[in-house]
């Protein structure tokens, strides 16, 4: 992590040593990451190859690691960014997926360029991570605090029957949804589930997030750009199941009366990258058309 903040402010950077966390049913994934720590062991790099589902395994590898590389798609990043969130560790993925937002690199192109991301010739993409706190309403529960990189999502559970959620911005109401469920992305998850339930698409490096409605009864609803230092909160009102799901794989059941609170996190996600600044926009177009093909 010292290696790339020295970087940042002297032009030079130095990796000294790699990790690389992969998908671990997908098979071209693993053979992948095998390969890439041959390749880095060849170079003389220190490298550590890890599930990127072992999650103790990851924490206790991160610590002086400066680079992470990822093989698999978006869903890997999320749970790599899970863990190095708060240590300043770069990531890079290698997309072995279907869309890579976060993945840019393809399989076919890593061993072009990754001499050139461990010569410092690419640059840091810092995003925003939100910060979720849920309180129980039965009082013997204590309360839990996640961070999400793409989105915190309260939805109906396992039954097909919608739920109730009270949302307030800043402390005041804003409305009672009687819907599947809402979303509250980050621009970096504006791309997924809030766009699949009618949101925008934001400049990924921005602060702003939103709160999107999932088919809200018994019309369409708004969803909201919110700025940066909003704090949102949401309060479950149900019958039947709901759940929490935080960047789609870290999940709680929720009963009535519990209720969350969302606010943008001091703690950012870093990225190493190697294509042009504007990559995002040049792609965006073509990743939404394969997602609708």
């Amino acid at each position: 992590m010292l290696h790339f903040w020295l970087a940042e402010r002297t032009g030079i950077m130095s990796v000294k040593r790699v990790g690389i966390a992969y998908h671990p049913l997908n098979e071209a994934a693993h053979s992948l990451a095998k390969k890439l720590a041959r390749y880095l062991d060849d170079s003389g790099v220190p490298a550590w190859l890890c599930s990127a589902w072992e999650t103790g395994k990851l924490k206790a590898e991160v610590p002086g690691t400066d680079l992470v590389l990822t093989a698999g798609g978006d869903g890997t990043i999320l749970r790599v960014a899970q863990v190095v969130m708060g240590h300043g560790v770069p990531i890079t993925g290698i997309n072995l997926g279907q869309l890579g937002f976060l993945a840019e690199i393809r399989a076919d192109e890593i061993m072009d360029r990754l001499p050139g991301l461990l010569d410092g010739k690419g640059w840091i993409d810092e995003r925003t991570v939100l910060e979720a706190r849920l309180t129980p309403a039965a009082g013997e529960k204590s309360g839990e605090t996640f961070y999400a990189l793409n989105d915190v999502v309260v939805a109906r559970g396992g039954i097909a029957r919608i739920i109730y959620v009270e949302a307030s911005i800043n402390s005041k109401r804003l409305a009672k949804y009687k819907a599947d469920g809402v979303i509250v992305a980050t621009a970096t998850g504006s791309t997924g589930y809030s766009l699949s339930a009618g949101g925008p698409v934001l400049p990924p490096q921005a602060d702003d997030f939103l709160l999107t409605p999932i088919l809200p009864h018994p019309g369409p609803a708004y969803g909201l750009v919110l700025e940066p230092n909003t704090v949102v909160g949401l309060k479950v009102r149900t019958y039947h199941q709901a759940t929490l799901s935080v960047d789609g794989h870290l999940n709680r059941e929720l009963s009535t009366g519990d209720s969350l609170t969302v606010k943008r996190s001091d703690t950012r996600v870093r990225f190493l990258r190697s294509s042009p600044r504007d990559y995002f926009y040049t792609t965006l177009e073509q990743k939404l058309k394969v997602n609708r093909q």
